[in-house]
């Protein structure tokens, strides 16, 4: 799997339909999309969802109102249960047989084990493979799909894997794969992604729907660099998980045994919303082959984790989304996108 700074063929992304995912809010999403949308086409395709003519003709009134050039967006017709496509979309990959090619592993997605809409978003790796005309990689153990989402790790590129054990080995809340051990868990994972070295952290952030989701505390930004959120008021509920996270990374090492260079990165203050704290994270971030796309929440600290970002990707215009809107729906950038590699 490779890393996500790596250079993409498209951005997959669903166009947002389900209402009951932002109750009360959602007039103001599809413009935030159209905002993504517009500064991913200055460098790749984006491959846009859409679950009906009606649907398209909607995303293409608003695409075309912001400025969006519409020849860098393939609209593809496949029915969603929501529009979190980093999880229940097409997980790339590079294979070497028969010939380099990139292809799909297909992991089984159930809603986060929490939800019961989830069957239409668990085709589009199909959907994609055979539009795409690529091999899809089915991931069993046994006749049981593994169910894993995207936002649940995170690659270096060169072998090394980051996730957490809330998400993945919770035995209580959540259950994706009871049965499955850790040693199972790691195997599934290097036999369908390449990698050769499992790191795991602890907890997620407070407010996170997914049970520890690793998109909104930690991301690789080097084969050897991470940034991780860091909470400085003690009293926060985030402030004992992500210092246990920062122990607990000073003492990994990548796949070559390279110690790991971690950048802080800040939290935001609470974003609270009908008596909901909700996961308010700059860790999840996007990065686009033309800028690094990145939730803001009217912050002090916008400007802050924008900076540190910019540092990281000198390469890249850095550019901020406001997501106070969008994070109602419990997830932000990276959670909505899916990148595909270049062959």
């Amino acid at each position: 799997m490779p890393a996500e700074w790596e250079r993409h063929a498209a951005t997959w992304l669903g166009w947002p339909h389900n209402t009951t995912d932002w109750p009360g809010k959602f007039g103001p999403i599809p413009w935030v999309y159209g905002e993504i949308v517009r500064h991913l086409v200055t460098g790749e395709t984006v491959r846009l969802l859409v679950d009906s003519r009606a649907r398209e003709a909607a995303a293409r009134r608003i695409l075309e109102r912001i400025g969006v050039d519409l020849e860098a967006v393939q609209f593809l017709r496949f029915p969603t249960n929501r529009g979190w496509t980093r999880d229940s979309g097409p997980i790339f990959v590079h294979t070497d047989e028969p010939e380099p090619a990139i292809a799909i592993v297909r992991f089984q997605f159930n809603a986060w084990a929490k939800y019961p809409d989830w069957k239409k978003d668990a085709k589009l790796p199909e959907l994609a493979a055979r539009k795409l005309g690529v091999r899809l990689f089915d991931v069993k153990r046994g006749d049981r799909r593994v169910v894993l989402e995207g936002g649940a790790i995170d690659v270096n590129g060169r072998g090394t894997l980051i996730t957490t054990e809330e998400c993945l080995l919770d035995p209580l809340v959540q259950v994706r794969n009871p049965g499955l051990s850790r040693a199972d868990i790691e195997r599934v994972l290097c036999e369908t992604l390449g990698v050769t070295n499992v790191l795991w952290l602890g907890k997620g952030i407070a407010g996170d729907d997914t049970h520890g989701h690793v998109d909104d505390l930690c991301r690789f930004v080097g084969a050897h660099r991470v940034v991780l959120c860091r909470e400085h008021n003690p009293q926060d509920a985030n402030y004992a998980a992500l210092e246990e996270n920062r122990e607990r990374l000073e003492d990994m090492r990548a796949e070559d045994g390279g110690r790991l260079e971690i950048i802080d990165l800040p939290m935001p203050a609470p974003v609270l919303f009908d008596g909901r704290r909700l996961p308010a994270s700059y860790a999840n971030f996007y990065i686009a082959n033309a800028a690094v796309l990145v939730p803001t929440f009217n912050d002090p600290q916008d400007r802050v984790a924008l900076g540190i970002l910019a540092e990281v990707f000198p390469d890249h215009p850095v550019v901020g989304i406001h997501a106070v809107d969008l994070v109602w729906g419990l997830g932000t950038l990276h959670c909505l996108t899916q990148q595909e590699p270049a062959a």
